[in-house]
């Protein structure tokens, strides 16, 4: 099989070594929480996401950086399609920001999760043929 791109398995959300398999069991804003559920072990090369207990916690400072850069953004498209920085539109401008986080929370929660496990993660590699015998048998 044609090995993918790093930026398409981020993109796809598939495992780092392997590439191939799913980092989530789900769709992204499925109506159920099941989508956002991240797979204990790689189905394709049998690697361990949460390589040790808590790993997971360094997501939330990636989460929190993507959240801010979301508010920074959607606040100064507001300002340049017209709503003016004034004290009588800043509900306008609360809403906006409170309406962006919830919309964006599933982004943030699953690409925080990618991004550590692709980017943050010392030691954790693409490595060609992982997993093809555990495929093939």
């Amino acid at each position: 099989m044609k090995a993918i791109s790093k930026f398409q398995a981020v993109v796809d959300c598939k495992c780092p070594r392997c590439r191939q398999g799913n980092i989530f069991s789900g769709g992204m804003y499925s109506l159920s929480f099941k989508g956002q559920i991240t797979n204990e072990y790689c189905p394709h090369c049998g690697l361990r996401f949460e390589r040790e207990p808590g790993f997971f916690y360094v997501s939330m400072f990636v989460s929190y950086a993507m959240n801010v850069a979301e508010m920074i953004s959607v606040s100064v498209a507001a300002y340049v399609l017209g709503l003016p920085l004034v004290y009588e539109n800043l509900w306008y401008y609360i809403g906006l920001l409170l309406l962006t986080v919830f919309i964006c929370s599933p982004f943030n929660y699953r690409y925080s999760r990618v991004i550590l496990l692709h980017w943050l993660t010392p030691g954790l590699h693409y490595v060609e043929g992982s997993g093809d015998a555990k495929a093939n048998a």
